[in-house]
């Protein structure tokens, strides 16, 4: 397993990643992608048990589905970064005829990829479907999914949560980045939520709370105890509490960035915060 260094090192050169991308083509969506480097970071260096030689059925291997689409940014990274295709490929990244759509999709046969995602909502519901799958199966390995907090406005998340723990899906653990942020400003303005806990927990969900979602340490310490409470009867819900543009100043604490590319000069400034770790591509 790697250490904590390696880790942060690893989640250094995503976010280099992550800019150089949505910069080159003026396009795609850096904010919540920044926020989550660390999780699908430690989610694919330490966590998850997974084979690089990619098949769309995942027998026998740990699945994740990222719900949220438009962080495809840092996805691509990770995925490219953990062995699944060239890095290099990265500079395809929103351009015609490239396997690394804006939003994640199928038909270019991306390895890693399994479902088409960013149309909000519906990531949870094909996560429960592939666990019950793998219970079908006889496959004792996890499912994982990823999902806005924004995008809980969905009424889609809410009868898929309910499905869920009436059918007992307990080898799912599903991760909402709770960063307070979405397009048009704080969700509290757009469309306030209240207490996620207390709503995941009425639909009978066990949920564990991530405060320091942008540290390693605690992501890998929350994951290992979500995995320790599958297979209990409930699915379980990682509530990660992270910052929206997280490792670049001037993108954090705000909402603006969710889907702006950097100028040249900001590009600048944001790789100066962030040394290259294990090369550009």
């Amino acid at each position: 397993m790697p250490t904590t260094q390696q880790l942060q090192d690893f989640t250094q050169q995503v976010r280099r990643d992550i800019l150089r991308m949505v910069h080159a083509v003026n396009s795609g969506h850096p904010g919540g992608s920044l926020g989550c480097a660390e999780f699908i970071s430690c989610l694919y260096q330490d966590t998850m048990e997974y084979s690089t030689d990619f098949d769309m059925n995942g027998k026998n291997e740990d699945m994740f589905f990222l719900s949220n689409g438009h962080i495809s940014p840092v996805y691509y990274s990770v995925l490219s970064r953990s062995g699944f295709f060239p890095v290099e490929e990265l500079a395809t990244f929103r351009k015609l005829d490239s396997r690394l759509q804006g939003h994640p999709t199928t038909h270019e046969h991306l390895p890693g990829i399994r479902i088409a995602s960013g149309s909000l909502g519906q990531g949870m519901s094909v996560s429960i479907g592939a666990a019950e799958a793998k219970k079908l199966n006889g496959d004792d390995k996890i499912v994982y999914s990823l999902h806005g907090d924004g995008e809980l406005q969905e009424g889609q998340i809410w009868e898929a949560a309910m499905y869920a723990s009436a059918k007992k899906v307990d080898n799912l653990i599903s991760t909402v980045d709770v960063n307070e942020k979405q397009i048009d400003g704080t969700t509290d303005d757009v469309l306030a939520m209240g207490s996620l806990k207390a709503k995941f927990e009425a639909f009978g969900w066990d949920v564990l709370e991530v405060k320091e979602g942008n540290d390693v340490e605690a992501i890998l310490a929350g994951l290992k105890e979500a995995k320790s409470r599958t297979g209990k009867g409930k699915p379980v819900c990682i509530l990660l509490y992270t910052e929206m543009g997280n490792g670049v100043d001037f993108m954090m604490h705000t909402h603006a960035w969710h889907g702006k590319a950097p100028n040249d000069e900001q590009l600048a400034s944001a790789l100066e915060q962030n040394p290259a770790t294990l090369g550009d591509y």
